[in-house]
């Protein structure tokens, strides 16, 4: 298990669908990014896209020498990605406000606010009703 820096840090908070990420930016770190106590390669496993989509503010940037930790919660792993993106652009915002039209034109600061459809009566999901027939 990875050890957690100690020190000053950025905090950051994402939401996408029903997760939700908690990210600590450490400046003169290693570039190391660790995912509720696993490295990010580990949490995520075969599912690269995921963790480019994590990575992808920091890339924007074009900066490294961070050490990022987070926690996240809830949601499925494409949920977790997208909060995680979230929570590393706001917590580079907090780092330096100049960094904040950049994130905001990639798109990485606006919450994504598609949610599950809740279910209704008399239907078998949200929208999908029973068979109708006629005779």
């Amino acid at each position: 298990m990875a050890e957690t820096p100690k020190g000053e840090y950025y905090y950051g908070m994402g939401r996408r669908k029903t997760a939700v990420a908690r990210v600590r930016l450490y400046p003169n770190g290693d570039g190391s990014i660790t995912i509720n106590g696993k490295p990010a390669f580990e949490y995520f496993g075969k599912r690269e896209t995921h963790v480019s989509t994590i990575i992808s503010p920091v890339r924007e940037l074009n900066i490294g020498n961070y050490t990022i930790t987070v926690r996240v919660v809830g949601g499925g792993t494409a949920g977790q990605a997208g909060a995680i993106r979230h929570a590393l652009a706001r917590a580079l915002v907090r780092q330096d406000g100049e960094n904040k039209p950049s994130m905001r034109k990639a798109g990485f600061l606006t919450r994504d606010p598609r949610m599950k459809e809740r279910k209704k009566p008399g239907l078998k999901r949200a929208r999908k009703a029973p068979q109708y027939t006629k005779r």
